[in-house]
């Protein structure tokens, strides 16, 4: 157990630290559009590079503790990315975005709490790591697909949840080789580890494509709940880690699911942030 306080309090640093690089790259990724121009951008850069020192000590944080306990952590940067990107706007957050932040938050970390704690050494095979793939590269496909057909709240939504299913898979595979690694370094001479960096990659690009149609509540909070709820689902099926079980869990889990749901909602009814760079000043007029 004194292990795995120390992975949740890594855990929540790791988590403020990934919020504000969030709200920083989203502000960017709305003025110039999920484009190779955001390379160009020095808040971009600082954006990735505090998000990335946040996912970097949740990875830590997955090696002292389960995946069904560290991962539901994340959610609590909901209420503070979302003041944070207004704040980067020039404005102050919305009631409606306090209140949906807050409600999806309470929700889902709501019913995470029903998930029990237990240490298990994960373990995965690599026929199941393949098919985990190749199950989220599809699902991923079909989300995006879709969200050609949507626009506004629903677009940024679908995109998010395609890469929210990213996210949770690259921490399935840190779980598993940090988790599995026993002190023997020599484990991470497998492909679960180059697997990581790629999965990274994948879902920076999809995270900023779904930033950039502009809401960035919705988005946010779409990725905030597909990741943890895949992420629990892929520890109970593939690694062995237990879920609720029991009557008494249903009544909790629906109201944790209302809330939600109503949260997610009101994120949705919000209107879009619409960032521009600031115009080059007219040339003097000679003569």
């Amino acid at each position: 157990m004194p292990m795995t306080w120390v992975g949740i309090t890594i855990a929540l640093v790791g988590a403020l630290g990934y919020a504000l690089g969030a709200a920083l790259q989203q502000r960017e990724a709305v003025a110039l559009g999920a484009t190779l121009r955001l390379m160009g951008r020095t808040r971009w850069w600082v954006g990735g590079v505090i998000g990335f020192a946040g996912a970097s000590l949740h990875a830590v944080a997955l090696s002292f503790a389960p995946l069904i306990v560290i991962q539901p952590i994340s959610v609590a940067t909901l209420v503070f990315a979302v003041p944070l990107a207004a704040w980067l706007h020039g404005r102050r957050p919305h009631r409606g975005e306090i209140t949906g932040s807050v409600a999806v938050a309470v929700g889902l970390l709501s019913l995470m709490l029903l998930i029990p704690s237990h240490d298990v050494v994960p373990s995965l095979s690599n026929g199941a790591a393949i098919g985990l793939l190749a199950v989220v590269g599809v699902f991923t496909g079909i989300c995006f697909t879709i969200a050609r057909f949507l626009s506004g709240p629903a677009k940024a939504l679908a995109m998010a949840v395609g890469a929210g299913s990213v996210t949770a898979t690259v921490s399935t595979f840190v779980r598993v080789v940090g988790g599995g690694l026993g002190g023997d370094m020599a484990r991470l001479l497998h492909w679960f580890t180059v697997a990581i960096p790629v999965l990274l990659i994948c879902a920076v690009v999809l995270l900023q494509k779904s930033y950039a149609v502009g809401y960035f509540g919705i988005a946010y909070a779409g990725v905030q709940i597909v990741d943890p709820i895949t992420s629990v689902m892929a520890g109970a099926l593939l690694l062995g880690e237990p879920v609720p079980t029991g009557v008494g869990h249903v009544i909790p889990a629906i109201i944790a699911t209302v809330l939600l749901i109503g949260g997610t909602i009101t994120l949705s009814r919000l209107t879009p942030d619409h960032s521009h760079p600031a115009p080059a000043p007219a040339p003097a007029h000679v003569g």
